[in-house]
């Protein structure tokens, strides 16, 4: 899959944005689909608290971000919306470190569903060598009536998963 979080286009008109405040963040998906959802991020002087460790808030609008995009898809891209998140916050991750973030589902009911996000800070000398920054676990309401003006940002989901 491609390693974006935008489809279409350098940023004009014809451009979705998978989500808009982890884009403006400089967040990249790397998988997007019903069983996972994956992605990327360097932590930079936009996303710190002023001691220059990942902003606690920052690591929960990831958590939030990135298991409502799954629930959407598991959903059958009808809307979630997120009714409780608890974050567990292990190490710091701190400017200039790259994060990875995996959101994986406990539980996909019809109306509710529960997923896990970890995020881990990367070690730039050994790749496979990664420390776990955060936890978290997100409850969403599900398949909520999605409004018909939506219907572009459930084709342009269903087009990134795919890629």
């Amino acid at each position: 899959m491609g390693d974006s979080s935008k489809i279409g286009g350098d940023g004009g008109e014809g451009e979705i944005v998978m989500d808009e405040a982890l884009n403006l963040l400089g967040f990249k998906f790397t998988l997007i689909g019903p069983s996972k959802v994956t992605g990327h991020l360097k932590v930079t002087k936009y996303c710190c608290q002023p001691f220059k460790a990942l902003n606690g808030g920052v690591s929960a609008l990831i958590a939030e971000a990135t298991s409502s995009l799954g629930a959407y898809c598991a959903a059958g891209y009808k809307r979630v919306a997120g009714v409780q998140l608890s974050i567990n916050h292990i190490k710091p991750a701190m400017l200039g470190d790259e994060i990875e973030v995996e959101a994986v589902p406990i539980q996909v009911g019809q109306s509710i569903q529960v997923w896990e996000v970890k995020i881990w800070r990367m070690d730039p000398l050994t790749p496979n060598n990664k420390k776990l920054a955060s936890t978290s676990r997100v409850t969403l309401l599900s398949n909520l009536t999605t409004p018909p003006e939506m219907k572009f940002y459930a084709d342009a989901v269903k087009l990134f998963s795919k890629l």
